[in-house]
């Protein structure tokens, strides 16, 4: 069972690369957001399952043919307002206009720390006004 810290934003990371994912879990929970990492569409969905989270943060590009949008549209079954944030190294037209009628968060890796920090931040204030 998965706990969630009173007062904390959770995030579920979602990155099949390990060091990735440590180094996103790592950084967020130094800036003070209570975070949950998994490497596979299968586990993201399991956790999205046990419990809500604030923000999604997931690698587009999963194991297998797995996606960080299947992830996302699991997680807005459960909770439709979720925020979210994706993950990827190459970009397309389809992909931007996905983003735009999802309302998902595009980000372009390498992601400077800063720039994934401020986007949470943004996101979160967002989220709670």
């Amino acid at each position: 069972m998965l706990l969630r810290m009173p007062g904390r934003p959770t995030i579920l990371v979602v990155d099949d690369e390990p060091s990735v994912l440590l180094t996103y879990s790592m950084i967020l929970r130094q800036s003070g957001y209570d975070v949950t990492g998994v490497a596979t569409a299968r586990e993201a969905k399991l956790a999205i399952d046990e419990q809500p989270f604030d923000l999604l943060v997931c690698d587009l590009a999963l194991e297998g043919s797995h996606s960080g949008v299947e992830v996302l549209d699991h997680a807005r079954s459960r909770f439709p307002r979720i925020p979210a944030i994706l993950l990827t190294g190459y970009a397309t037209r389809e992909l931007a206009d996905e983003a735009e009628r999802k309302r998902f968060t595009l980000l372009f890796k390498p992601i400077e720390v800063k720039d994934l920090l401020d986007t949470i931040s943004s996101l979160a204030r967002k989220q709670s006004a």
